[in-house]
């Protein structure tokens, strides 16, 4: 879709019967952007605290029920939602919140937002009795699902991570600014954006068109900044797929030395398209941080995005799309669907998924997902990376 449409929604089926708008995977020719967001965007430290808590309860319990929200503002953490462990288990929250904000970078105690000198208030209770219950006793005395939900999964075959590249510089980008900030850019702040535009032609990338970094610095170093993202960070990180100079856009609003919390809000789950496939494939609208693998806005658009890369994998698709839904407190999923986008044969690669159990359980078992492991997919996508199982298996 051509970054320079801006026809209304309400138009969209006339614009695109008359050529004016694209499927972003479709069509001869069109540039499609995505954008990441470096560990210190307050909607990204929202989401680091939600899954610390979550992992701080799993080492307590593997059973543990975990659903925790985080808003996060000025000098202000609030952690609300529900929290189900056993009698004996003591999970310090402060302590864990204190501790993410540290590793996003948040020390300077002259900001408001800061690991020491931050407030924090807890709201949390115990699960609902009633969907403990229907989860526990689901059909059969199967492990029903947490809620009710749609999730999908997405693979393509134009890149090795089997993902959108759009999406994969951008996150690369955005990792490589916090990287490049521990690693003695000290002028450099923990908030920050990329964002790239990939030109396609007959489905498949053919040239990165343009990028943009926006990241907070410390006072009077915009200039370091720039010549810094266009000669080293761009350069290095994208190699030959740089775009030329003309391409590269730096802080377009200039000086950005108040970020962060302090400056803005956080929430948590508010990075969703970040999170998965920065817009190439669509998004059941469940996010994921905060919460344990029974609910299945979280283990179910796991499970399917390892399906859809086994799809393309096994050379079914050059690119797949699966969704599922479920109804909370059962087991067995509502549906099952299969796109593959006219790159392979939609019945066969149809019978294939229905090969797979993807029952809460099943896939609990099989990706192992009881155990502390949700720090690690907070930031930068929580697929096409090395180290979660549901892209190694």
């Amino acid at each position: 879709m051509s970054k320079s449409t801006t026809t209304p929604a309400s138009d969209t089926e006339e614009a695109m019967a008359a050529g004016q708008l694209r499927d972003p995977r479709t069509g001869s020719t069109f540039v499609f952007t995505s954008e990441s967001v470096t560990e210190g965007h307050p909607d990204k430290v929202s989401d680091l605290i939600s899954d610390s808590v979550l992992d701080a309860c799993l080492e307590q319990d593997p059973g543990a029920r975990v659903a925790c929200e985080t808003l996060v503002k000025s000098e202000t953490v609030v952690l609300a939602g529900e929290v189900s462990l056993p009698e004996g288990c003591v999970v310090d929250y402060r302590q864990v919140a204190r501790d993410a904000v540290r590793s996003a970078g948040y020390v300077d105690p002259g900001e408001p937002f800061n690991a020491d000198g931050v407030r924090i208030q807890v709201l949390i209770t115990r699960q609902s009795h009633e969907i403990a219950s229907g989860v526990k006793g689901g059909e059969a005395g199967e492990l029903g699902a947490g809620d009710q939900g749609i999730m999908f999964g997405y693979a393509t075959d134009e890149t090795p991570e089997l993902m959108p590249l759009p999406i994969l510089l951008a996150h690369r980008l955005a990792a490589a600014l916090a990287q490049d900030r521990r690693g003695g850019h000290d002028w450099l702040r923990p908030d920050g954006k990329t964002q790239v535009s990939v030109e396609y032609r007959d489905g498949q990338p053919v040239a990165v068109t343009d990028v943009l970094v926006s990241t907070q610095h410390a006072p009077g170093a915009l200039g370091t900044v720039d010549e810094y993202v266009r000669l080293d960070l761009v350069p290095r990180i994208l190699g030959d797929l740089a775009p030329v100079t003309g391409g590269i856009t730096v802080n377009p609003a200039g000086e950005w030395t108040h970020g962060g919390p302090s400056a803005d809000a956080g929430v948590t789950g508010r990075k969703t398209i970040v999170d998965t496939y920065g817009g190439m494939a669509r998004h059941g609208g469940g996010a994921f941080s905060g919460k344990d693998p029974t609910k299945v806005d979280r283990s179910g658009t796991y499970f399917c995005r390892w399906i859809a890369r086994e799809l393309v994998r096994r050379g079914l698709a050059r690119r797949a799309e699966i969704q599922v839904s479920y109804a909370i407190g059962q087991a067995r999923p509502v549906s099952v669907a299969v796109d593959t986008f006219g790159t392979g044969d939609d019945r066969e690669a149809a019978d294939f998924v229905s090969r797979f159990d993807f029952r809460p359980g099943a896939i609990i078992e099989q990706f192992e997902l009881a155990r502390p492991i949700y720090r690690a997919t907070t930031n930068y996508g929580h697929f096409g990376r090395p180290g979660l199982p549901w892209e190694e298996r």
